[in-house]
This record gives structure tokens, sequence and C-alpha cells, in this order.
């Protein structure tokens, strides 16, 4: 059974993210590259990469966040086009990701409700959550508590530190999501 993480920091803000963030967002974003399964890249991007990331999202409307703590950015998320296809046009993709000195206290459940509550005011009905890993029971537990469902494991499909990595798929409805048609 997995622990319940602690409450997030009392002195937790969560706000939009803005382009002088994203070298914070490459820093943290880099230890998951480097050492973890979370994410697929094996280099590190540059933070005016990150920042080309950031805009992409911006520019479509979609929410891109920030926690602080103490002055602090502890972690970010943030909803993107789960496929660029138009007959996808009405559902995200969610990324969440939490500096590692901060990981178990909360902050990546803030981020990612907060996160949900926000697409729930745009026009898009259903919420992707492609984790890499099926060992990272951390983010399985957290998108589980946040309403998500298990849709399927792809296995085996990526190659990164040494061995073959799965891909967990989970997804929750926003808003109306297929009660009616959009518009």
């Amino acid at each position: 059974m997995t622990a319940m993480p602690e409450a997030p920091p009392a002195n937790l803000i969560l706000r939009d993210a803005t382009a002088a963030d994203m070298a914070y967002v490459a820093r943290i974003y880099a230890g998951y590259v480097r050492t973890g399964l979370a994410s697929f890249e094996e280099t590190p991007p540059e933070a005016h990469e990150m920042h080309s990331r950031y805009a992409v999202i911006r520019a479509a409307g979609q929410p891109y966040l920030i926690a602080e703590a103490g002055g602090e950015i502890t972690g970010y998320a943030y909803a993107g086009m789960y496929r660029s296809r138009p007959g996808y046009r009405y559902t995200l993709e969610d990324s969440v990701y939490v500096a590692e000195a901060w990981c178990g206290r909360g902050i990546g459940r803030a981020l990612l409700e907060k996160l949900i509550e926000r697409c729930e005011r745009g026009p898009w009905r259903q919420m992707i959550a492609v984790i890499g890993d099926s060992a990272n029971t951390g983010s399985i537990a957290l998108h589980r508590r946040c309403g998500f469902e298990m849709v399927g494991t792809f296995r085996s499909v990526g190659y990164k530190l040494g061995r073959w990595v799965d891909t967990v798929l989970m997804q929750r409805p926003l808003g109306r999501a297929d009660t009616r048609p959009p518009g």
C-alpha cells in the first residue's frame, strides 16, 4: 500500500508560469531526464528549449503552473494536446514534475488538482496521463487519487538507462466529458 503524502507546505503558492521560470523548470526536469524513467528523453533540454515548449502550451491557451514554497520553485505542471491531429483537440495530456527535495510533500497533488480545475474551465473533455515506467507507483497513485483510471500499459516501448520501460496510460474526464458534443 502506498503511503499518503504529507500535506503541502503551508506557504505553498500555485501560480501561472512565466517565461522567467523556465530556467528553474529545466533544472527540475533535468534530474528526471538524467536518472529517471518518468521521461523517455535522454538528454536534458536547455532552458531555451523549455521556453519554446512553454510558449507552445501558452499560445494554445493551455495552463502551465508553478509551485513555490518559501520563494523556491518546487514543481511545475502543464497540460498540452494529447495528439496534434484535429480529432484529438478536446483531449489533453498532463505533465507534473516536483523537485526531488520536495517529493512526497503533497506538491504534485496540489499541482495536478489545480491543473485539472483549470482545464475544466476550458473546452477540453478528457485528460490523459502517459506515465513512464509501470513501477512508477508514486505517479500512478497520484493520478488515481485525482480521479484517473487505468486504461492500459504499453509493455517495453521505451529503452532507457539500460532497460526496457513500459508506459502506463491513465485517463479522467473533464467537465461534461462525453455526455454531449462540444461547442
